[in-house]
């Protein structure tokens, strides 16, 4: 199964919302695939001699060691690079710093606070950009997500998915793939919280809703989604939020009126006793490391599509 080459390219992906229903679905079909592949122990070295640079300025687990690991995986290898480490750090331009790193690498992923700053990394890029986490944007994550949907629920236009907390960097994500792939999307967060309405009016969002209600959004959901309460960066407001984002909690009564085969989805880290409760997290319904593994195919589908690098299953 190769990538199809009729699709027109992307020579970026800073969101989902940029990318169309048939180059979504041909990267996760790509990902089925090389996991299959990674469980058969089967070598698809189609990255060989590429080198990913990875630019940080926020901390990760899943999202370097997915990336790193896949580039790997795919005979290439991958840089980790510090934003206090590089001369960003000293003043350095953006557009310097990107005009530099396209003569050393292959393609960069950048983790990062502002959109802004990547939006103007890409546009002085001459090699392929991927959002690996901004305040406004977690493109990556949602693909894994997408991915393990598939995987366990089947095709994505049948599957009622309800999504409850902070209207952040997941939940903007989340309705961009939603309208985009055709999902049915409830939202849940409290007054005041809600995604942004940029993001909101920039789609057809006919497969997007948004509650106060968290009963009312979980009610028959195959898929009940949450994040932290306070993202990286609002380590201040913790308190606050935790007396606002009390009602909700993801626990035993909400999930009891989704339907009984729900699963449930937390990009992780997860605060247990907070958004989420053990049992929960913890139990039958879980996929959470399911859906953490999945970020390493995923990625890299996503780099081998960026890269216009066809496996070689039929040579």
């Amino acid at each position: 199964m190769h990538l199809k080459d009729h699709l027109s390219q992307t020579k970026d992906f800073l969101t989902i919302g940029e990318w169309t229903f048939e180059k979504i679905q041909s990267v996760l079909e790509q990902a089925h695939y090389l996991k299959d592949l990674q469980q058969k122990e089967i070598p698809h070295p189609y990255l060989k001699g590429k080198v990913l640079g990875m630019l940080f300025e926020k901390a990760s687990t899943r999202t370097r060691v997915s990336f790193e690991a896949g580039m790997f995986q795919l005979g290439g290898s991958a840089l980790y690079l510090n934003s206090n480490d590089l001369q960003l750090g000293r003043g350095e331009t953006i557009e310097d710093t990107a005009k530099v790193l396209s003569r050393y690498v292959d393609a960069i992923m950048i983790r990062t606070f502002s959109h802004d700053m990547i939006e103007q990394f890409a546009e002085s890029a001459t090699v392929p950009v991927i959002n690996g986490l901004t305040d406004l944007h977690h493109p990556t994550q949602v693909m894994a997500d997408l991915m393990t949907i598939e995987e366990i629920k089947g095709e994505l236009p049948s599957v009622k998915v309800a999504y409850v907390g902070d209207g952040n960097n997941m939940a903007h994500s989340l309705i961009e793939a939603a309208s985009t792939v055709g999902m049915e999307l409830c939202v849940a967060t409290p007054p005041g919280y809600e995604p942004k309405e940029d993001v909101m009016n920039a789609l057809s969002n006919d497969y997007v809703s948004v509650t106060h209600d968290p009963f009312l959004a979980v009610k028959d959901a195959d898929v009940i989604m949450t994040d932290v309460w306070a993202s990286m960066g609002q380590e201040n407001l913790q308190l606050e939020r935790e007396g606002v984002f009390t009602s909700y909690q993801v626990n035993e009564s909400l999930c009891a009126v989704a339907k009984e085969d729900y699963i449930f989805m937390h990009c992780l880290p997860a605060h247990r006793g907070e958004e989420v409760t053990s049992d929960i997290i913890d139990g039958s319904h879980s996929v959470v490391y399911d859906q953490a593994e999945n970020r390493l195919h995923v990625h890299k589908a996503i780099l081998q599509y960026l890269l216009k690098v066809n496996d070689s299953k039929e040579q």
